[in-house]
């Protein structure tokens, strides 16, 4: 077995699996092999026991329905899921694919990467397995319910702070108007789903990826691949599309041209309904950078503040114009 090993205990892991190992090498925080079975990623396995079964099961369904190239997880020789190390630290064994990362600056890949996305959703509908149900349905309000009453103590903390650094004395000033748009926000959500429109959460079937970012989304050789699903969950599928396009549109300054272009590439495999884009809009308006940084500097050394939070508030408060006219362009047609 040659190679260049994390440590020979980890590679030894994959003695539990039917696979003959030709070569292995460090990645991004795991292992990589080369095998009769293909190119294989050994890593640790940090979520619910539980949530690995639904994963799997989410995996096979999504090949079942036409999407082939989406990772798969290996069993052992005794049919597991997971192995564990001599320390009882849990790993798994995951298919891989040779290629690049999406390349975010490259505006034709993340199109496609949006389309890739949307086909993804297509095939991720679980309504007619039962397993399904034992997974809980994650409720976007609450979570932002949760972000106010940190983002209310972190202001209190702020106000009774008798000595304020250049970070905290910016951050004050600016503090209510993030705060009074998340309060907005989260009750005109809460309203829509529950008063307003008498949603049924509890009965959404679609399954999102859950961390749908570049460094998940391989250019492999037939066509775009995806990778670890180990944050998949029940929820809107806008969710994936949200967390891709933000992260997009704050390093092109809320672009309403790019935000246009890959909202249209998206509805070009899968149409986006009329409360798909009001989920869209209030994931957008609700200002979670802010909340970010406000929770990065609370549970960090306060006595320090890096520069770069400093750069990324400035930067927040730069662009909040270009964000309003973004929102009001693209979601007020």
């Amino acid at each position: 077995m040659g190679g260049i090993f994390v440590n020979d205990r980890a590679v030894s892991l994959f003695d539990n699996y039917e696979i003959e190992v030709n070569r292995t090498w460090k990645g991004r925080g795991a292992i990589l092999c080369e095998s009769d079975k293909g190119l294989l990623i050994l890593k640790e396995y940090n979520g619910p026991m539980n949530k690995i079964f639904f994963q799997d099961a989410l995996l096979k369904h999504i090949k079942a329905a036409g999407f082939p190239l989406a990772e798969s997880i290996l069993k052992t020789r005794d049919g597991e899921l997971i192995v564990f190390d001599q320390d009882k630290v849990p790993y798994i064994v995951k298919t891989y694919f040779e290629g690049k990362e999406c390349n975010n600056r490259e505006l034709e890949e993340c199109r496609q990467a949006v389309r890739t996305l949307a086909l993804l959703h297509n095939c991720s509908d679980l309504s007619d397995w039962d397993g399904l149900f034992s997974q809980p349905v994650f409720h976007i309000e609450k979570e932002y319910e949760k972000h106010n009453k940190e983002l209310k103590k972190v202001r209190r903390f702020l106000r009774e702070k008798s000595q304020k650094t250049a970070f905290e004395i910016y951050l004050i000033e600016h503090y209510d108007y993030f705060f009074d748009i998340a309060l907005q926000v989260t009750g005109e959500m809460r309203y829509y789903i529950y008063d307003g429109k008498k949603i049924n959460l509890e009965e959404f079937p679609i399954v999102c990826h859950g961390d749908y970012q570049y460094h998940n989304i391989i250019q492999a050789a037939g066509g775009m691949a995806l990778i670890n699903f180990e944050k998949c969950v029940r929820d809107n599928p806008v969710r994936d599309l949200y967390l891709f396009m933000r992260k997009l549109l704050e390093k092109n300054n809320w672009s309403q041209t790019l935000g246009d272009a890959l909202l249209s590439a998206y509805n070009e495999k899968r149409t986006l309904s009329k409360d798909d884009y009001m989920q869209l809009y209030y994931r957008f308006a609700y200002p979670e950078k802010f909340w970010k940084i406000v929770n990065f500097y609370y549970n960090s050394g306060k006595a320090w503040i890096p520069g770069r939070n400093m750069e990324k508030l400035e930067r927040l408060f730069a662009q909040e114009k270009e964000k309003q006219n973004f929102l009001e362009a693209v979601f007020q047609k």
